[in-house]
């Protein structure tokens, strides 16, 4: 197993996604993606970056959670059943959020799963209580992932100019607590997600998630990502969030929160 990760940023700021959306979390973002999607915001992760060990990025991430230790009296120890005596007395009490933990900590790219040292950080990373999300393209495969982890898994549609990439067998693999998300940018989008949703059944395996694809400013298109396919009809917000409503669909729309409150250009947010 290749030592370390090659890091981006670390930050905490709101999950702005998700089934966790609006709750505090540490952001890992990795280095390097093998797909040039259309709609991509983060190009700038695809080179920028340095080589970190795990117990680095660790240390970092504690440090970012340490705010929302709560403080304790000198002889408290841990009520947490199942550990040793020698163990306990280390762990602290921590805020939490209907029963998880804060923050979250979240490895998103960049593709986290390019790169074979992800997969021991997620695993220390939940030793350490954190509840762990990661956020995947769809592209690569995600069985080897800790079962604690919540897998966010994305299927390119057709505008991203990456859908052939899509690795089907995913699918398979997926569980409850992991969530399958559409970035839907045109109207063709919507019913190519609407027809694999109904296909495989998704929504009865895991949350399913239709978020719209927000259009990049000039200084966030980078020139190695793919053309927007030909046969592309543009589709707003409204009239995404209006067609899963007349269509009944059994999916949760999203936005990208963090670009609502922030400017889409601003990082580390």
């Amino acid at each position: 197993m290749a030592s370390g990760v090659v890091v981006n940023e670390i930050y905490l700021s709101l999950q702005g996604e998700s089934t966790f959306a609006g709750l505090p979390c540490v952001f890992i973002r990795t280095t390097g993606c093998p797909l040039r999607c259309s709609y991509c915001d983060t190009a700038y992760a695809f080179s920028e970056g340095r080589r970190q060990e795990q117990e680095e990025v660790i240390a970092e991430v504690e440090r970012l959670a340490r705010p929302y230790a709560l403080p304790v009296a000198a002889n408290w120890r841990s009520p947490m059943a199942g550990l040793e005596p020698d163990e306990d007395s280390r762990r602290t009490p921590v805020r939490r959020y209907e029963g998880t933990r804060l923050p979250l900590v979240e490895l998103t790219g960049g593709e986290p799963l390019a790169q074979p040292g992800v997969l021991p950080l997620m695993t220390a990373l939940c030793d350490q209580d954190f509840t762990v999300l990661l956020e995947t393209s769809g592209a690569l495969d995600i069985t080897a992932v800790d079962p604690r982890v919540h897998r966010i898994v994305d299927l390119k549609c057709p505008a991203s100019g990456e859908s052939e990439r899509n690795r089907w067998d995913n699918l398979a693999d997926l569980r409850p607590t992991d969530e399958l998300k559409f970035v839907i940018s045109s109207r063709e989008d919507y019913e190519w997600a609407v027809d694999r949703v109904n296909e495989h059944s998704l929504a009865a395996r895991c949350s399913v998630l239709f978020s719209w694809a927000a259009p990049l400013s000039g200084s966030q298109r980078h020139p190695a990502l793919k053309a927007l396919p030909p046969g592309q009809t543009p589709i707003s917000r409204r009239e995404l969030a209006e067609r899963i409503v007349a269509d009944a669909l059994p999916v949760r729309f999203q936005v990208q929160m963090h670009k609502v409150i922030w400017s889409p250009e601003e990082r580390g947010v």
